[in-house]
């Protein structure tokens, strides 16, 4: 494994950041870490990364435990923080050399370019960072990350700041660089985790509410289903609800209803068993999976 946490609990003053935590990121993975504002998702990365120390439990990376190998860890990982910090007074090739000197990367010159290539900075390469935009300096902070060629990358809230065409080059990066490396990033973007992500890890006030490969992340939804039909005439709620395994019933317009089930039978079937039943004729009907964002809001709320 490449990133092993067990027990993680880390605590500042009276308030618990982290309330024993638990999982795993495999080699060549990429792990979505959400979770809303105070979770406790840029705590958990700084533990990670060697920045603090855990209150209890045991961390590892690389399978070497945090507390013990801080030095040696940080040679294995690139982290890019939630606040890129950079010096604005360097140019972009004059810092990412800085970097590169501090990790003792060889063919520093041929290395630097080709970070810029990776990231698509070869318009901006000669700039200060400081003159640099927003969406930029982003890419400047994903480059001095990967520079020394890392096993684990560790991005907080990467995509802070990219436009629309940049998001596409940036997720098109993480994918690739994901077939290589363990990639555990956090954001807030849920089209970002489908689109990316292998495994997705949910955590709310400090503790793991959802742990899974994204393709099965629908194990933890209250409604594995939900169907909208429409009816020729006005029917009541009550008489929907008694539909085997419908849990709520939703009335979106005045003939149009939202129907949600927890049971793995197709719901279209039995609905149109009970239009028959009474008298009732089927307009439109549609099955609808729950999307990554419902879910996040059923866990987090």
């Amino acid at each position: 494994m490449s990133i092993e946490v067990k027990n993680i609990t880390k605590v500042y003053g009276q308030q618990k950041a982290l309330d024993n935590v638990s999982f795993e990121a495999k080699d060549g993975e990429i792990v979505g870490f959400l979770g809303p504002n105070g979770a406790g998702k840029s705590t958990m990365m700084k533990i990670l990364t060697c920045y603090i120390p855990p209150s209890e439990g045991i961390a590892k990376v690389c399978g070497m435990e945090v507390m013990e190998n801080s030095l040696e860890i940080r040679k294995l990982i690139g982290y890019l923080p939630e606040h890129n910090p950079l010096y604005l007074d360097m140019y972009v090739k004059e810092y990412l050399a800085y970097i590169g000197k501090l990790h003792s990367v060889k063919n520093l010159t041929n290395r630097v370019a080709e970070m810029i290539d990776l990231v698509g900075l070869q318009i901006e390469q000669k700039k200060k960072i400081g003159q640099l935009s927003k969406g930029y300096r982003q890419r400047v902070g994903l480059a001095q990350a990967m520079i020394h060629d890392p096993k684990v990358l560790i991005l907080d809230e990467p995509t802070t700041g990219l436009d629309p065409n940049q998001l596409v080059e940036i997720r098109s990066l993480i994918r690739k660089i994901g077939k290589e490396k363990t990639v555990m990033l956090s954001t807030h973007i849920m089209q970002e985790v489908e689109a990316i992500c292998d495994r997705v890890t949910i955590i709310n006030a400090g503790k793991i509410v959802a742990d899974s490969l994204a393709s099965d992340l629908k194990q933890y939804s209250g409604n594995q289903q939900v169907v909208s039909v429409e009816f020729d005439k006005k029917v009541e709620t009550k008489l929907l609800m008694r539909i085997k395994g419908v849990k709520a019933v939703k009335e979106l317009t005045k003939n149009t209803y939202e129907i949600s089930s927890t049971e793995k039978e197709d719901l279209r079937p039995l609905i149109n068993q009970f239009a028959r039943e009474n008298q009732l004729e089927i307009l439109t009907i549609s099955k609808t999976e729950k999307k990554l964002e419902d879910i996040f809001k059923e866990l987090t709320t």
